[in-house]
């Protein structure tokens, strides 16, 4: 449901070798150029040009693929917690339906997993207290669809009960598996192992492009390093939005409005 290990660890420490890792590629390239251009001289390089350029282009690409991919899952999760304040709601006001004597213990019960479920996100990045609480929810559900079918089988309880109030209780279960699903479903790690690969790729290119140049431009190889690494960073960052800087918590004040009005 969630991985015990920080996300955000490996991205900065991935972010870190991304781009130490640049810079030592850029200069290696150049001392590469440098060798071919001590060896046959200017007129003996060959002109990449056109194989950098691509090479460019395919990183620029996987760069764009992989930041619009994490955005979607990042909006659809942000969905699935407007989808759940509205599956609890509904289902808190069927509970309306059943008999009288088993509102007030089984609407006590749901508030409490509702509770259950506001902490559980409000935890994180403590990854092992919002485990323990989930769990505590997952035991929550069995007690109240216990409570709930007893309750719409008693004697006098009317048909529609049963029809309206156990539908709603199992959408609000079921949304609970699938925003679990949610924070499972990320990029392929070959993705990233292919993204870092064409970035030190470019900059050994880039590299050997500027054998040929006196000066070495300090200002344009850090930058160049920098915002890659950067970019990967934001990517992962995006993928996992509840333990890094890019967050989701606002949105589940919604959540926390509909747990208001339960009274």
């Amino acid at each position: 449901m969630l991985n015990i290990i920080d996300p955000t660890v490996i991205g900065g420490s991935l972010a870190g070798f991304l781009f130490v890792g640049i810079l030592a590629a850029l200069a290696l390239g150049r001392w590469i150029g440098k060798w071919v251009i001590a060896r046959h001289g200017l007129t003996g390089t060959p002109n990449g040009g056109s194989l950098e350029t691509a090479v460019f282009a395919l990183l620029g690409l996987l760069i764009a693929f992989s930041f619009s991919g994490a955005l979607s899952r990042f909006d659809t999760r942000r969905a699935l917690v407007v989808e759940e304040a509205n599956a609890v709601g509904t289902a808190y006001v069927r509970l309306d339906l059943v008999p009288a004597s088993a509102q007030p213990k089984l609407k006590e019960t749901f508030r409490t997993y509702v509770d259950a479920r506001i902490e559980a996100y409000r935890l994180l990045p403590d990854i092992v207290a919002a485990k323990a609480i989930l769990a505590r929810s997952e035991q929550l559900q069995g007690e109240i669809w216990s409570q709930a079918i007893a309750a719409v089988r008693a004697p006098g309880s009317p048909i529609a009960a049963e029809l309206l109030v156990l539908p709603a209780l199992n959408d609000v279960f079921n949304i609970t598996t699938v925003r679990s699903g949610a924070t499972m479903i990320h990029a392929p790690v070959i993705i990233y192992a292919m993204l870092v690969g064409l970035a030190l790729a470019s900059a050994l290119l880039a590299g050997y492009q500027t054998a040929g140049e006196k000066a070495y431009d300090w200002v344009h190889q850090l930058g160049f390093a920098a915002i890659v690494a950067l970019t990967v960073y934001v990517i992962l960052d995006i993928e996992y939005p509840r333990l890094g800087f890019v967050r989701i918590d606002a949105i589940d004040q919604i959540l926390v409005n509909v747990r208001q009005g339960m009274k």
